[in-house]
């Protein structure tokens, strides 16, 4: 096995994917997977300590992407920004987040534009609050400083884009 860790175990959750040559994205996708839903998990519980225990991981990076800087966002706005190629995905959290009044909307041509409401923005700010308690002041110590964090960003960032031409690729399969 090429580049074989030393211990010879791969942490992979599809062996059939970890098979020859590139094994080590497979484990990297597992890493993913894992983060994702970890970081899921806490957007869930986070927002619910903050005091809104109804919304789903999408609906909670829809409501602080609206809220992002004060500037009024259309639908194509917030999917591009979050890489969502479903806009019905999107505009059924729109929806969602209009009912529970945390966004407010506005028609202007054919376009509409969400903002976020006084108490969606004030639920952000708890969320925030939260954030820092827990996570930032609770654990994110010395293990991951600032300059590690932005270099990781920037390669999960570099590796989106990858998995975008590969998918626009498998598309034309």
């Amino acid at each position: 096995m090429p580049d074989t860790p030393p211990d010879g175990r791969r942490i992979v959750s599809s062996r059939h994917l970890a098979e020859g040559e590139g094994w080590e994205l497979s484990e990297l996708e597992f890493g993913l997977i894992v983060a994702y839903n970890a970081f899921s998990r806490w957007m869930i519980r986070c927002m619910a300590a903050a005091g809104q225990a109804d919304l789903s991981p999408l609906d909670i990076l829809i409501l602080h992407n609206v809220n992002h800087r004060g500037k009024d966002k259309r639908l194509t706005d917030i999917c591009f920004l979050l890489n969502i190629e479903d806009t019905h995905t999107v505009n059924y959290g729109l929806r969602k987040l209009l009912k529970a009044g945390l966004l407010d909307s506005e028609k202007r041509g054919k376009e509409v534009f969400y903002r976020t409401s006084q108490t969606g923005a004030d639920l952000c700010d708890a969320y925030r609050d939260i954030r820092r308690q827990c996570l930032l002041d609770g654990g994110m110590g010395p293990e991951l400083p600032g300059k590690e964090l932005r270099a990781l960003a920037r390669s999960l960032r570099s590796l989106s884009g990858q998995y975008d031409q590969a998918s626009r690729a498998a598309a034309s399969l």
